[in-house]
């Protein structure tokens, strides 16, 4: 092991890296992979809330010594560990459940069609699950939640190499600051344990636990260039039970506990239900004053819902895509929590004829929300100017006032809406940064 990894890691993360055999890097490559320029990139000044406070420079400090490809499960979880500088690069593919199936997860107690016949709400009642088999479920959670769930440290550049991909894997950065995740594929972080809830809403619903990414409790982040999709594993073909379908993911990026800081630019994010929680409770506490998070220049294709969905904080959302053309799966894009201050311009919306204008915005007890410079299309239709609030004000009561009590400053460049289908599709998601 090199003396400089020896000197700024702990020893615990040291014996993690040889463990996992960690690649090192050399001046211009790591093993025989170049070290893109992009990997060593900062977020720009002024580049949304991410760029405030202490600003987000992720591991680009790292001296050579702590620049690491990475190829396994493994190797990635000892390469992200610690707060030294450094820079995690992801080569190909890595799936988190290395090859696991749900069956391996499980407890021997465990049983699903043991699970659904003992808390039918029938014959249970509409109170939560308790008793030995929920105990087993949980303990089955558990065991998957070993393997998938990934700690990031502070001061870490997390950059994928070309066609990179994390699957399966939920990416966790909590209580840590000055992080960068780039140019990276997440695919179907499922759960295979879901709890039923029966009073979750109106009917219940089954919830699930893992995100792509989680940021709790995290200060400057950026994550840039990735991609977020449930691929060939969605919730739409999962089965029904109790009336619910049985959905084995949760968010693509949740953003909760206190996070703070945050540029979420130039994602690719398409075929998932629940997409972005901003502020996981309703309750105020740690979440008050923070929360300010920037999204921009995104494409969001055929989501579900939570796009996002916030409380608390001030949220600017501008130059996206909304690209919204199966009214099946879409429930509604941006959602206006307790407390939120959501201010969104310059938005473009794709949308089919089924999905109607006053179904964008949603009211989860907020009160105010500031919208404009907003474009629509159904189809290959003509562009039409719309204002998605007033839409859903003139369809709900009560309204939300249309003035968010805020004004950004910090931002890229806002584009002319118009430009924003060209510009996002050119340019978000992965294998789009230069080398």
């Amino acid at each position: 092991m090199h003396e400089g990894i020896r000197a700024g890691l702990t020893a615990a993360t040291v014996a993690g890296l040889v463990a996992a055999g960690v690649a090192l890097a050399g001046t211009a490559s790591a093993g025989s992979v170049a070290v893109p320029a992009a990997a060593r990139q900062t977020l720009a000044a002024n580049d949304g809330w991410g760029s405030a406070g202490a600003s987000t420079t992720g591991g680009s400090a790292a001296d050579d010594a702590h620049v690491f490809v990475v190829r396994t499960r493994d190797q990635l979880a000892a390469a992200v560990a610690g707060g030294t500088p450094k820079i995690v690069l992801i080569a190909g593919t890595i799936d988190a459940n290395e090859g696991r199936t749900c069956a391996d997860y499980a407890d021997p107690a465990y049983d699903l069609q043991a699970y659904l016949t003992t808390y039918d709400p029938a014959t249970w009642g509409r109170v939560a699950p308790s008793g030995p088999l929920e105990n087993a479920r949980v303990q089955s959670a558990k065991n998957q939640g070993l393997k998938v769930k990934i700690e990031v440290g502070a001061n870490t550049t997390v950059y994928g190499l070309r066609n990179a991909r994390i699957k399966g894997g939920n990416l966790l950065v909590t209580n840590q600051s000055n992080v960068i995740i780039r140019n990276v594929a997440f695919e179907d972080a499922y759960d295979c344990f879901p709890v039923w809830s029966p009073t979750d809403g109106a009917e219940g619903n089954w919830n699930s636990l893992y995100d792509s990414v989680t940021l709790s409790g995290a200060t400057n982040v950026w994550l840039d260039h990735n991609s977020f999709t449930d691929g060939a594993n969605q919730d739409v073909d999962q089965p029904i039970y109790f009336g619910r379908p049985y959905q084995v993911h949760d968010g693509a990026a949740d953003m909760i506990r206190g996070t703070d800081l945050v540029t979420f630019s130039y994602n690719n994010l398409f075929e998932h239900d629940k997409t972005m929680l901003i502020g996981s409770t309703n309750t105020p506490g740690v979440d008050v004053g923070k929360l300010r998070i920037t999204l921009h220049h995104n494409r969001f294709a055929d989501l579900g819902q939570r796009v996002p969905r916030v409380r608390f904080g001030q949220v600017d959302v501008y130059n996206n895509y909304y690209y919204a053309t199966d009214e099946d799966t879409f429930v509604y894009a941006i959602g206006v929590g307790v407390q939120s201050q959501v201010y969104a311009e310059n938005n473009f919306v794709l949308r089919s004829a089924d999905t109607p204008l006053n179904a964008f915005v949603y009211n989860w007890g907020g009160t105010q929300m500031t919208e404009k410079g907003t474009l629509a299309r159904v189809g290959t239709g003509p562009i039409v100017a719309v204002n998605l609030l007033d839409e859903y004000n003139a369809a709900f009561d009560p309204d939300i006032a249309t003035d968010a009590g805020w004004t950004p400053v910090l931002r890229a460049g806002l584009d002319p809406t118009a430009n924003v289908p060209a510009l996002v599709t050119a340019n978000a998601g992965t294998g789009k940064l230069p080398g």
